[in-house]
């Protein structure tokens, strides 16, 4: 079958799953805004609307409770999730039959059937599914049986969510938005010229429309972080270890030189944490025996929090609206007595260099191949990761060994600058509140800097998104006068103009040490504390 007809299968599988859903949905505006969210009251019915407005606590109190049954609760997120697909082009297949036949089951039972009963959970598409096709934006992978299932997607069985989603990722997985030559461009719901993000955007977009509440995602280079804060939702980053990654698809998949990771994104902060602590209550590494055996840790901070702000990472300055969120958020944590101080980055550059030459110590030999194979085109934010890079290109085992020692290397001097900043008075920093990207979301086509989420991947520190504001047109101006320091800096500055970005979610991020996810979450709980949030 050549590449249209493969195309032409997935598209076909993935409409019929969208007009199983019932009630069909009403016309559309043609053409529709950039701003496509004032939509949804327009179309859903009112108990729709109110079903999907909870967060993931009040939701699952509203099922025990038995405000709502399974079933009702299930429906209502499947046609949320249906019209978010006509609105943003977000989801690979919806799981009518399969998600209302689990419902109605678990409305039969006389207790919950553990702690996330009847919550709808959607599922990035090449995390695979036990009876489902799993493409991972590939062509050739279209209509290759698939067996495999995420593990990580056994244990919310387990703790009774309803799986009703797939969303969308790009080709390769490895962009920064989400495109493929199968279903096409996913767009940002605020405005649909700027990216949802990648590689998870398809999961950003529809947790943003509220289509879901909560999401499974994937991060090896910003993958959750990236497109949360593109979308004004959150996202978590987890330590490496802590989650399974066994039934994911992937091109290269003993790649290790960075490891992956799965994570949830959420419409709140609490529903991270109850993503992250009901997945680790069921003891996963029992079955994964590959993951640190490490269960949800409750945790004390300081009575004082030391917070360092990483501003510019020293290569791409960020645009206005991040600084201004920064310098918003930081006198916010100052009024609430925590310490705040700068971080001073180190060798971000080399950083990079070496993590794009650990995605691919083939060269992006197994990635071309299969795009060869499918008998599609590479696109262009493929070809500029892959082709238009120093740092990718095949090497010899001694030659991985030794970038991996300079990896090795770097982590360790990073957890030596970490340490350095509690030298007068013994109390390194709690945390680094620093960009998520370089700018609010990128329009389509632009996303090339990665540095301020691939940093962390790296050194696998865990990671938190969490949403500040939107782009002010009145006051997030151009400086004209700022000269670039780099090519990356330039290219990065000049897709800064205002009346591009309008509605645009500004997002920043959390990060904390190695084995800190706990603490990365509780110290994201005082940050919005600090905000004015619950």
């Amino acid at each position: 079958m050549d590449a249209a007809s493969l195309i032409a299968k997935a598209c076909k599988a993935r409409d019929d799953s969208l007009a199983e859903v019932t009630p069909p949905l009403a016309a559309l505006p043609d053409p529709l805004p950039k701003n496509v969210m004032p939509i949804f009251k327009d179309v859903l019915t009112e108990e729709e609307i109110r079903i999907t407005s909870y967060d993931v606590p009040e939701l699952l109190k509203a099922i025990r409770d038995k405000v709502y049954s399974c079933e009702t609760v299930t429906k209502a997120f499947l046609r949320r999730a249906a019209l978010a697909q006509k609105l943003t082009n977000c989801i690979t297949e919806l799981l009518p039959a399969r998600a209302i036949a689990r419902a109605k089951y678990l409305d039969t039972l006389d207790k919950p059937l553990g702690p996330l009963h009847g919550l709808p959970i959607s599922v990035k598409e090449h995390h695979g599914m036990a009876d489902c096709e799993t493409n991972g934006g590939y062509v050739a992978w279209i209509g290759e049986p698939r067996t495999g299932h995420c593990t990580v997607n056994d244990v919310f069985y387990e703790a009774g969510c309803v799986f009703y989603a797939r969303t969308t990722q790009p080709q390769s997985v490895m962009h920064l938005e989400t495109s493929t030559n199968i279903y096409g461009v996913t767009t940002n719901p605020w405005n649909t010229d700027l990216t949802s993000g990648g590689s998870s955007g398809g999961e950003s977009a529809l947790v943003a429309c509220r289509g879901s509440i909560l999401g499974i995602g994937g991060d090896i280079g910003g993958s959750i972080r990236c497109p949360a804060a593109n979308t004004g939702v959150y996202g978590f980053k987890p330590t490496p270890g802590r989650m399974g990654k066994q039934g994911s698809h992937a091109v290269v998949a003993g790649q290790e030189g960075i490891s992956p990771t799965e994570g949830p994104l959420s419409t709140s902060r609490a529903g991270l944490d109850i993503f992250m602590s009901t997945y680790l209550s069921y003891e996963p590494w029992v079955k994964d025996n590959y993951l640190v055996p490490l269960p949800w840790r409750s945790v004390t901070l300081p009575p004082k929090l030391k917070i360092a702000v990483l501003w510019d990472d020293g290569i791409v300055r960020p645009h206005p609206p991040i600084t201004r969120a920064l310098k918003e958020v930081k006198a916010k944590l100052e009024a609430a007595g925590m310490e705040i101080v700068n971080w001073v980055p180190e060798g971000h550059d080399e950083c990079w260099n070496l993590t794009q030459a650990l995605y691919y110590e083939d060269g992006g030999k197994a990635l071309e191949n299969l795009i060869t194979k499918g008998g599609e085109k590479m696109l262009p934010l493929t070809e500029w990761l892959v082709k238009g890079n120093d740092n990718v290109k095949y090497r010899t085992v001694e030659d991985v060994m030794a970038l991996k020692v300079k990896r090795n290397e770097y982590r360790a001097r990073y957890n030596d600058l970490w340490l350095s900043t509690g030298k007068s008075d013994s109390h390194p920093v709690d945390a680094i509140l620093c960009p998520a990207g370089p700018g609010a979301a990128p329009p389509l086509g632009n996303a090339k800097y990665w540095s301020y989420t691939s940093q962390w991947n790296m050194l696998e520190y865990p990671g938190a998104v969490f949403p500040v504001s939107k782009v002010d047109q009145t006051i997030d101006a151009e400086e004209a006068d700022y000269v670039p320091r780099n090519s990356q800096d330039k290219f990065n500055w000049e897709l800064y103009k205002r009346e591009r970005y309008v509605d645009a979610p500004v997002s920043l991020q959390v990060v904390t040490r190695r084995w800190e996810d706990e603490k990365c979450l509780a110290v994201l709980a005082e940050v919005e504390k600090a905000m004015g949030r619950a």
